[in-house]
């Protein structure tokens, strides 16, 4: 039995959040110590067939942790020498948020599943921006970046540009998060106009390379508006997709009528769709995101045109292994079709 399966009960009698924090706390404590280097030799992929080159940078394999794992930019090594090939911090906005009140994460075991309505919690640009430019990360770090809840819509551009202009320096990669179902107004952000503007502006600024983050409860016209902005502008990626505040008619858990974004499990295969939707659409790499646990989830969505993939609620879930058993099914999967690489598979089914 692995050591989570003995400590997950224990966790799961804490609140979700309860829970994250003693986590989060821990692998902060393993950080910057020998410890660290033992983890990563632990679980740690090593294989060229697992490399992946996407907007100029390169993933030694494509299992990343999605944005909202590490919010302040804390952990990202420590994530790192769990065998993830990036990390994706943040969502950070210009000005320091508590977000909404707890309660505000929630799990449903049954369909192993979590909602949130965080709300941006978040120590401030100022800060973060601070700490990433002292952290030197192992992989690729992205640095996911919201809107104050304080700003106004018509104010949008200045914000994000603020927040750019204070974490550019620890940042390999930049995304534009305006879906998140938990800032008022923030969806409204991804109409087309409204877009164009914030995007424009971040690249004016210097961001590069930039992506954006997509709804998954957007209409099939709304995408292919917000994919004509990404190829018009020459971004370098689409993140598909953040949290849905659809709920599913056979939800199980207790929490299901709670507000928020549902990720995990029940969205995979709505996750994997939109990832082929876009990727039929666009040239641009796709990071997919979206109920991922294991390595047929993260395979299904690189042959459906995910260049990389990411997660966060599966990691609850199924503890810290998960990027190592992802990677070593990965291979098997890969040697299983045929193909030579990750970099082989991605489209396949397209």
């Amino acid at each position: 039995m692995r050591l989570y399966d003995l400590a997950k009960p224990l966790l799961f009698q804490l609140d979700a959040e309860t829970a994250h924090r003693s986590v989060h706390e821990l692998l902060g404590a393993v950080q910057d110590t020998p410890l660290e280097r033992t983890l990563a030799d632990y679980y740690t992929v090593v294989d060229a067939r697992l490399r992946v080159e996407a907007f100029d940078q390169t993933f030694p394999n494509p299992v990343g942790v999605a944005a909202g794992f590490d919010k302040n930019a804390e952990i990202p090594n420590a994530l790192a020498a769990l065998g993830f090939g990036h990390v994706e911090v943040g969502g950070v906005t210009a000005e320091p948020q508590a977000g909404n009140p707890r309660p505000r994460m929630f799990r449903l075991p049954e369909d192993r599943a979590l909602i949130n309505r965080m709300g941006f919690n978040n120590d401030g640009a100022d800060v973060i921006g601070e700490r990433l430019a002292a952290t030197d990360c192992k992989v690729p770090l992205g640095v996911n970046i919201g809107k104050s809840k304080s700003a106004p819509n018509d104010e949008a551009e200045d914000d994000y540009r603020y927040t750019f202009e204070r974490v550019r320096e620890g940042g390999d990669y930049f995304v534009v998060n305006v879906s998140s179902p938990n800032t008022p107004g923030l969806r409204e952000l991804q109409q087309r106009d409204r877009l164009e503007s914030i995007l424009g502006t971040l690249q004016d600024a210097g961001a590069s390379p930039l992506l954006v983050k997509l709804s998954p409860n957007l209409t099939d016209a709304a995408i292919e508006d917000a994919l004509e902005v990404v190829d018009e502008l020459g971004l370098d990626g689409v993140i598909a997709t953040n949290t849905s505040t659809d709920r599913p008619a056979n939800l199980q858990g207790e929490a299901a009528d709670e507000k928020g974004g549902l990720s995990g499990k029940p969205i995979e295969q709505e996750a994997t769709s939109m990832v082929r939707f876009v990727a039929e659409r666009t040239d641009k790499p796709v990071v997919g995101v979206g109920g991922i646990s294991d390595a047929e989830g993260a395979y299904e969505k690189i042959r459906n045109g995910a260049s990389v993939v990411q997660l966060y609620t599966g990691l609850i879930y199924e503890g810290p292994s998960l990027a190592r058993d992802i990677n070593e099914g990965l291979l098997e999967l890969l040697e299983r079709d045929g193909f030579d690489s990750i970099e082989d598979a991605i489209g396949a089914d397209l």
